[in-house]
């Protein structure tokens, strides 16, 4: 009988010949001198001043953490007022902060789909796939962004209540999710739409408010929204966004809210800095935007596979992970930091470099992006 630690060990090397091994790599706080187009810092905001000292007032005030699970001392006066600001600057009726995105995804999802039907696209991440499975509910993955399969899903089911839940934007592809038309099914078949703005909010939309917003959606109570402030906001943390129906369902059963410790004081400190910013700066959306999409034109002069990005989010395409983890690599030798996605973050067949756009990105930067990309280009040739 084989022993768990070989076990173990036989695994690790079954990973390692098909270019699966994946390794933590500290950084220095500048990156290690690289162009940093890894992180989801899509509005240059994790380093701002204002931001930095807000989270140092909140901690002098408040403390290093929230000591204790947001039922019981985790709620501070700083948590209320952030709720009520991303809920004023999304167009929700009420927001329920959580301690990451994820722990969000997992109650939205889990809670309110409890006993029911959870109809989920192929392409959503991973929180939401665990989010699925923690739900007890029966889970139907229909292909990517494929609105019929969702209505024929929805109108088959012998269940008494169904959620849909959907990426807004997708996290490597970066393609936007059909988001009227899903509504559009969902109230046909009395289901709840729940999606996950992580990669939206800040960056899709009038003054970065998210693709719901921007959809004209922001007011329907079927709709609830998940977002995570560690990405265009600069800060750590996440929210469940929706009618007071639905945050008061959190409150009283979501278990990812009731026994986790609350949001870092100093964490909503800047995230309610980073929405002072996006409200007196509204061209700051647009202008990852637009990188974004510069970004993805200069890979396809290359000769290399990128879509159309709806946000920040700019996916090459090089197919199998070898030759992703080689390109990779290659690009932080011409002095660029990317992300480099493998299964099972990706499909089989699909490993590609993700490119994150960011706000303050200048024409110098674009410059070593494209060396970098062109080398990848001619060394894709010989391989």
């Amino acid at each position: 009988m084989t022993g768990p630690i070989d076990r173990l060990r036989t695994a690790a090397a079954e990973r390692e010949a098909a270019g699966l091994r994946r390794a933590l790599r500290p950084r220095t706080p500048d990156h290690d001198g690289l162009l940093d187009l890894a992180s989801n810092d899509y509005l240059g905001l994790s380093r701002d001043e204002r931001l930095v000292e807000a989270a140092v007032r909140a901690t002098r005030e408040w403390g290093t953490g929230s000591t204790g699970s947001r039922l019981v001392t985790g709620t501070t006066l700083l948590h209320a007022e952030l709720e009520d600001r991303l809920a004023a600057f999304t167009g929700a009726a009420r927001a329920l902060v959580f301690s990451s995105g994820y722990l969000a995804n997992l109650a939205a999802v889990a809670a309110l789909a409890r006993g029911g039907l959870v109809v989920s696209d192929s392409g959503n991440h991973a929180s939401i796939v665990d989010a699925c499975r923690l739900s007890r509910a029966r889970v139907v993955v229909t292909p990517h962004g494929d609105v019929e399969a969702v209505a024929k899903v929805l109108a088959e089911r012998a269940e008494d209540h169904a959620v849909v839940v959907t990426d807004a934007v997708f996290s490597v592809d970066g393609d936007l999710a059909p988001l009227r038309e899903l509504h559009a099914a969902a109230v046909r078949h009395g289901a709840l739409l729940v999606v996950d703005e992580a990669h939206a909010l800040g960056v899709v939309g009038e003054q970065g408010r998210g693709a719901v917003h921007a959809a004209g959606l922001a007011r329907d109570s079927d709709v609830v929204r998940t977002v995570t402030l560690s990405k265009s906001l600069g800060s750590q943390g996440g929210a469940v966004l929706g009618a007071s129906e639905v945050i008061e369902t959190l409150i009283d059963t979501g278990r990812s809210f009731i026994f986790d410790t609350g949001l870092a004081p100093g964490c909503a400190g800047a995230a309610l800095a980073a929405l002072g910013i996006l409200e007196s700066t509204p061209d700051l959306p647009g202008r990852a935007r637009s990188r974004a999409h510069e970004l993805a034109a200069m890979a396809r002069e290359l000769g290399l596979e990128s879509g159309d990005p709806a946000a920040a989010v700019v996916p090459v395409v090089l197919g199998p992970p070898q030759l992703a983890v080689a390109a990779a690599a290659l690009c932080a030798d011409h002095g660029v930091r990317v992300g480099c996605f493998r299964p099972p973050s990706v499909p089989h067949g699909r490993s590609c470099l993700r490119l994150t756009a960011r706000a303050n990105l200048g024409s110098d930067d674009l410059a070593v992006v494209r060396g970098a990309l062109t080398a990848v280009a001619e060394a894709k040739v010989d391989m």
